[in-house]
């Protein structure tokens, strides 16, 4: 009826529909200055046709509703009433002068007489009380009206009761139909010319004056926005609209610029103190928007709230400290809940949310609500077997949001045993704490869901083929890995050895490649570290995937920065013992992350199993194995049946070595390896303290590359007498790193190694790497982890693996 009522309006007022409706509470208009900020705002926020809806002031109607308890009781009321006008007359001796000051005052004594006289009234009917309630709401009209005609403008107060008609119910029914004939009159008479209508009053069928209850002036300004067709009503308050959560409750509680009509709905009906259900009802069949605003601060944003609003699947959490909690049994079998839900909505008694059990259902009622259906069972108006929960004092916290099944399984982890299971609807997540704890669990809700997203900007060093391997892995991730950890994920930069592309707004799988190729321009490390300073995110984490030793030897400098790194390259992790622990130490200072789980053994979880060990008190005395994918393939091949060379040349068409086979027969990759894992034990160990056997002699070490080649086959003969040495013991030949606890210290090597056959290296498929751990646990049966401890696939998930562990580090902390 009502989009059909404004259609009426728009075709037979001969006027212009107002194009906002300003209601103004009663914190707005509390004193002179109160006043002169509401004119001030309609004189700058608006067009001269606009209406208003105006509160009482300050505290008003909390004093009429005292000499009215006063009046009931037989208590003497003329001091308080004397109070109450004085107040009233020193509002309009502060903002006007002359002629006006005159007659507001005159206006008043008349006032008070009529007050005085409904106060002496043997008995008071509704009608009577209702009047007296709503004189607040008349002086405030008239005043601010009065205001504005004092500063030269067209301006006239009306009564609620000429414009807004309805029942007289427990809560009042607007009619419509007489509504708008009173609205379409008022719009054809009052072009141009402020009207400010009274709130929280209407007019009975026989013109007495009706209540609209709680919040009444706020759901009597939507309501005539509604049916007069005005495209926006604006609450002015005394905060600047809706946060995520209280903000005196929450102190980094952000303000929403925008809601959608279900979410504030709900949040309304789970006790929002700024937003009001009836207030939010005119909404739902019309294009009006509405938007809460501060009269204080009229410049600030503000919350807009419409049909059609999206809010990107923001939280908002809200909490009762206080909550009305009935049980429903049904002894007999299981409750017809849909039913019972009917039976309570017909009676406006909704729960807030319920839980239902085999044959019982708990419903859960903010305090008002919860007194009013205690009464109706008291008096036995409900034929419910419903008993209200006395023994526990239970406070409500809720999650509000368009995707409020995306947040589920954060909110669960949240809950302790005191808390109920979660309530789900479309909008919301409900439990119930005891009240000692809801503020707790309204913190860390908030701080998990609703706070603004951390933003962890990362910048990638090396989009070789394992970094485009990891960049495929993140882009892929992104969405799902930002909506896991409750962060913003952004790639703000790609940079190789010729060029850096950073970029402030974030790089994207569509276009980094083609920009870093755009990129001409050439860096050096002081000039980048400054501008990924001045990135926009709340922790940078720099991704190490190359082989680049002097970006290893610039880790001290990303750690004074404050930012954090992954490597997957092993040089600064096996640093001389002087470098590492200075690292170490900037590290501690400025309590930054430092992970390297990809420099060894890829993705295999070894330096997490070490850590584990540590922690749980375990004590490990030796570490072994092969470490390297193409030692493990050389030699799993080498059989005799050939000779070395030729397998060595063939690993290197396959691309199974480095471009240079010394650099993988040296086993210095191993060693390296070997100090990493030395130091995650706490080992104060350097590369000098690892012997390095190198089947490499010295006489090709140094030749030229294409020498060496040419002269491969003088590994031949050394390496087949190895193997037959090996043989003869029944062994196999391995390439093997190690690390023990003997004779009262740490000795570490890599070499060439017999091993039995039953040898968990001896039996490893080609290519892949094996870890085996002795401790004190694992001593007679050692820990082995194996698999590929290389390739493209593996390092980049190694690498993507440490960032995410990263990551929720940083949001733990």
């Amino acid at each position: 009826m009502t989009c059909q009522a404004n259609s009426t309006v728009n075709d037979a007022a001969s006027g212009k529909v107002p194009a906002q409706l300003h209601k103004f509470g009663g914190s707005s208009l509390a004193d002179a200055d109160g006043y002169r900020r509401v004119a001030h705002i309609l004189l700058t926020q608006g067009e001269s046709s606009d209406w208003v809806v105006v509160s009482a002031a300050g505290t008003t109607t909390n004093q009429l509703y005292q000499l009215l308890a006063l009046a009931d009781a037989g208590e003497l009321w003329q001091q308080e009433l004397s109070v109450l006008m004085a107040y009233q007359q020193q509002l309009v001796e502060q903002l006007l002068s002359g002629d006006a000051v005159r007659e507001l005052r005159e206006r008043l004594a008349a006032d008070k007489a009529q007050l005085q006289s409904l106060l002496q009234l043997a008995v008071i009917t509704d009608g009577q009380r209702a009047q007296l309630l709503g004189f607040g709401e008349h002086w405030s009209a008239r005043l601010l009206a009065a205001l504005l005609r004092h500063q030269g403008v067209c301006a006239r107060d009306i009564s609620a009761i000429e414009v807004l008609k309805a029942d007289c119910a427990l809560i009042p029914n607007i009619d419509s139909v007489a509504s708008m004939a009173n609205i379409t009159q008022l719009i054809a008479q009052c072009d141009s010319c402020r009207l400010i209508i009274t709130g929280f009053l209407c007019g009975g069928p026989d013109g007495e004056t009706v209540l609209l209850g709680r919040n009444g002036s706020d759901f009597s300004a939507s309501q005539i926005a509604a049916l007069a067709g005005i495209p926006r009503c604006t609450i002015w308050t005394d905060v600047p609209g809706v946060f995520n959560a209280d903000p005196n409750l929450i102190v980094d509680a952000a303000l929403l610029p925008v809601l959608s009509l279900t979410e504030a709905n709900r949040l309304a009906g789970l006790g929002s103190a700024v937003l009001h259900r009836r207030t939010l009802q005119p909404l739902f069949d019309t294009e009006m928007s509405l938007a809460v605003r501060s009269s204080f601060t009229p410049e600030a944003d503000f919350t807009l709230i419409t049909r059609h609003s999206h809010s990107d699947g923001q939280a908002v959490i809200t909490t009762l400290p206080s909550v009305w909690c009935f049980t429903l049994a049904d002894v007999d079998g299981d409750v017809e809940i849909d039913a019972l839900l009917a039976q309570l909505a017909d009676l406006s008694l909704t729960p807030l949310a319920w839980w239902q059990h085999h044959n019982r259902v708990e419903l859960v009622y903010p305090p008002e609500q919860g007194q009013a259906l205690q009464v109706l069972l008291h008096n036995d108006s409900l034929s419910l077997p419903l008993q209200r929960q006395l023994d526990k004092e239970m406070g409500l916290v809720a999650l509000v949001s368009a995707q409020a099944g995306d947040y589920r399984q954060r909110f669960s982890r949240l809950l302790q045993r005191q808390a109920y299971s979660l309530y789900q609807d479309d909008v919301s997540l409900v439990t119930l704490v005891p009240t000692v704890q809801v503020a707790r669990l309204s913190r860390r809700l908030h701080r998990s869901c609703a706070a603004a997203l951390h933003r962890i900007g990362l910048v990638l060093f090396g989009p070789g083929n394992i970094g485009q391997t990891w960049l495929a892995q993140f882009f892929h991730q992104q969405k799902a890995l930002a909506q896991q950890l409750g962060a913003e994920l952004t790639l703000h930069g790609v940079v190789n050895s010729r060029q850096a592309l950073i970029c402030r707004e974030g790089l994207t799988e569509h276009n980094w490649s083609q920009r870093l190729i755009d990129t001409s321009q050439g860096w050096q490390y002081p000039a980048l570290l400054d501008e990924l300073s001045r990135l926009p995110c709340d922790e940078l984490v720099a991704l190490d995937i190359s082989a680049s030793e002097s970006l290893s030897e610039e880790y001290g400098a990303f750690f004074q920065r404050g930012m954090h790194m992954i490597s997957a390259n092993k040089l600064a992790g096996s640093a001389s013992q002087a470098q590492y622990l200075q690292l170490q130490q900037a590290l501690a200072v400025r309590h930054v992350l430092w992970r390297q789980n990809a420099s060894c053994g890829a993705a295999l979880p070894v330096q997490a199993a070490l850590r584990e060990l540590r922690l749980v008190g375990d004590k490990v005395e030796a570490i072994s194995g092969i470490f390297s994918g193409t030692l493990s393939w050389l030699f799993s091949h080498y059989d005799g049946a050939v000779p070395f060379s030729h397998l060595l040349l063939d690993a290197l068409a396959q691309g199974i070595t480095e471009p240079d086979p010394r650099e993988d027969l040296s086993g210095r990759d191993m060693q390296r390896k070997l100090l990493i894992l030395a130091r995650e034990l706490g080992l104060p160990l350097a590369l000098t303290d690892i012997q390095m056997h190198n089947p490499v002699p010295d006489t090709l070490s140094t030749v030229p590359l294409a020498t060496f080649l040419q002269r491969a086959n003088e590994l031949d003969a050394p390496l087949a007498a190895a193997l037959d040495k090996a043989r003869e013991q029944g062994n196999v030949l391995r390439y093997i790193a190690q690390l023990e606890w003997l004779d009262g210290r740490w000795q570490a090597a890599v070499g060439l190694m017999p091993l039995p056959p039953d040898h968990p290296c001896a039996t490893l498929l080609p290519g892949d790497n094996a870890f085996i751990i002795r401790s004190r646990l694992y001593r007679d049966n050692p820990l082995v982890i194996r698999g590929p401890g290389a390739g493209r696939e593996v390092t980049a998930a190694a690498v993507q693996s440490d960032l995410v562990y990263l990551c929720r580090e940083l949001l733990r902390n």
